[in-house]
C-alpha cells in the first residue's frame, strides 16, 4: 500500500507542476462578453459533471466491490439487463443534452459577435489587419495606427472591423471575450467592452506559420484621459502609414516591437480588403454587391500585384469600400 501512496503523491506533484503553467485568463474575465462566456463554460461543466463524476466514481468502486477476494459481493454471472439502470443511463444524459441545446441556442444569438453592444457611451471603432506575424490597429476616427498594441477606454464599446492581408488568423483577447477569424478579402466584426482598467493579452488563436507563436499584442483598457494620452502619443509619431509604408510593414517579420503611425491614409483598411477580392463579375457589381465608380476602371494589376502583397502607393484612398462580408 505504501508504494501506491508514494506513486500517487508523485503523480499529484507532477499534475500541479503542469497546471502551474496553464493560463486561466478565460476564467478571469474583465468584460461583459467574457463574463457571459465564463458562465456558459461553468454551466456546461456542471451539467456534464452530473454524468462524469458518478461514472468516474463507479469505475473505481465497481472493481473494488466485485473483486475476487470480496465474498460478500453478489455473484450473478447470468445478469444482463436492468430496466431501472437503462432508464437512468439514457434519461439523465438526454435531459442534459436538451438543456445544453437550449442554452446554446439562446446564448449563440445573445452573444453574436456581429451584434453591437447596448451602451450610452459612444463606441470606439478599431480596424484590425492581420499581418505576418503581427497585428495592425487603425483608428479611422483619430487618423492614427499602431502595431501590436491596442488601447481603448473602459466602459465604452469597441467595434472591431477585422481582415487579413495574408493567411487566415484568429483575433482573440481571452479576458474580454469571443475570438473571431481574420480572413483576406473579407471583413468580420467583433464587439467587446472592458469593465476594468488593465493590460490584457491578445493573440492569434489560429496557426498561421513560422512566426505564429510570437503573434501577440497588448490590449490596454484605460480611463478616458489615459486613452486621450495614448492617442496623443500615437499622433506624435513622425511616421505616416501610406501605401509604401504598409507594403514594407506587410513583409513577414517576427517579434515586431510596438510602433505607432501619426498619420494614416484614408481608406487603407478598405483597400486591404479590396485587393484580395479578385475579379468581380460586372453583373454582380451592378446589383449592389460592390459599389462601383470610375476608380474601378483602373487595371487590375494596380490593385492586386503578383503575390497579392502590393498596394498602390498613391491611390489607397481612391479604392472604394466593399460591401461587408456576409457572416
Amino acid at each position: 500500500m505504501h508504494p501506491l501512496l508514494s506513486r500517487l503523491r508523485y503523480a499529484s506533484v507532477g499534475v500541479a507542476v503542469l497546471l502551474s503553467g496553464c493560463n486561466m485568463e478565460v476564467l478571469a474575465p474583465k468584460g461583459d462578453i467574457g463574463a457571459h462566456e465564463k458562465s456558459l463554460i461553468l454551466i456546461a461543466l456542471g451539467l456534464m459533471a452530473i454524468v462524469a463524476i458518478p461514472v468516474i466514481a463507479m469505475t473505481l468502486w465497481f472493481p473494488w466491490r466485485y473483486r475476487s477476494g470480496n465474498k460478500k459481493a453478489t455473484y450473478a454471472p447470468n445478469w444482463s439487463h436492468s430496466t431501472k439502470i437503462e432508464l437512468v443511463v439514457w434519461t439523465i444524459p438526454a435531459i442534459i443534452i436538451v438543456i445544453l441545446a437550449a442554452i446554446t441556442w439562446t446564448s449563440t444569438h445573445a452573444l453574436d459577435p456581429y451584434k453591437p453592444l447596448q451602451s450610452d457611451a459612444k463606441p470606439v471603432t478599431v480596424q484590425v489587419v492581420s499581418l505576418d506575424w503581427k497585428w495592425l490597429f487603425v483608428y479611422p476616427e483619430y487618423g492614427v495606427a499602431s502595431v501590436n498594441e491596442l488601447a481603448f477606454p473602459v466602459d465604452r464599446p469597441v467595434n472591431f472591423e477585422i481582415t487579413s492581408d495574408s493567411v487566415m488568423n484568429a483575433f482573440f483577447i481571452p479576458q474580454l471575450g469571443s475570438q473571431i477569424y481574420a480572413m483576406a478579402g473579407m471583413e468580420t466584426k467583433l464587439h467587446l467592452i472592458a469593465r476594468e482598467p488593465g493590460s490584457y493579452e491578445g493573440l492569434s488563436s489560429n496557426f498561421s506559420g513560422e512566426g505564429f507563436s510570437d503573434m501577440h499584442f497588448k490590449a490596454i483598457a484605460t480611463s478616458e484621459d489615459g486613452f486621450k494620452d495614448w492617442i496623443a502619443q500615437a499622433k506624435a509619431a513622425p511616421v505616416a502609414l501610406d501605401g509604401d509604408s504598409f507594403k514594407a510593414l506587410a513583409q513577414p517579420s517576427q517579434k515586431v516591437p510596438v510602433s505607432y503611425y501619426g498619420q494614416v491614409t484614408p481608406g487603407l483598411f478598405a483597400s486591404v480588403v479590396n485587393k484580395h477580392m479578385g475579379d468581380m463579375p460586372h453583373d454582380a457589381a451592378s446589383h449592389g454587391e460592390m459599389p462601383m465608380d470610375s476608380h474601378h476602371d483602373m487595371p487590375m494589376d494596380m490593385q492586386h500585384h503578383e503575390g497579392g502583397d502590393a498596394l498602390p502607393s498613391d491611390g489607397i484612398s481612391s479604392i472604394t469600400t466593399p460591401t461587408q462580408a456576409e457572416k
